[in-house]
């Protein structure tokens, strides 16, 4: 037996030629006319051009934005706090001062400066300058 007497086991399949009549009908599911219906022509996908407008920073994607704190005012806390009370993201949360975040652990930055006339604590918040110096001077402490 020489190689050219080889024949295969299993025969190939035949390839659809679609839009040449056949059991699907004259167009076989291609429409009439058109760019569609002609072989091998597909216009681009819509979104591939919207998806072009957009802005490629870099560092775009894949990183967390870090949100930003939420901002409580000092005269806010004097009217809901007493003396020594602690001030923390959980105790403004109850007393209604902040809304609350999907995170566990809410930013919170307390902003202002006045003159306080009891001392408070701080605990867990971010604090402007102007506040720092209002708590420490008050005799309050900051943890």
């Amino acid at each position: 037996m020489d190689m050219h007497e080889l024949k295969p086991k299993h025969k190939r399949p035949k390839k659809k030629r679609v839009g040449r009549g056949g059991k699907r009908g004259t167009y076989s599911g291609r429409g009439m006319k058109g760019q569609k219906s002609r072989a091998g022509n597909r216009p681009a996908p819509v979104v591939r051009e919207l998806l072009k407008r957009y802005p490629k920073r870099k560092g775009y994607r894949g990183v967390k934005r870090q949100r930003k704190p939420q901002s409580v005012s000092l005269a806010e806390i004097v009217k809901k706090f007493s003396a020594n009370e602690i001030v923390s993201p959980q105790t403004l949360f109850e007393k209604g001062l902040m809304q609350k975040e999907k995170s566990s652990k809410p930013k919170v930055k307390i902003v202002g400066s006045l003159e306080l006339k009891e001392p408070i604590s701080v605990k867990d918040c971010i604090l402007s300058a102007g506040a720092r110096k209002s708590i420490v001077k008050s005799g309050g402490k900051i943890l």
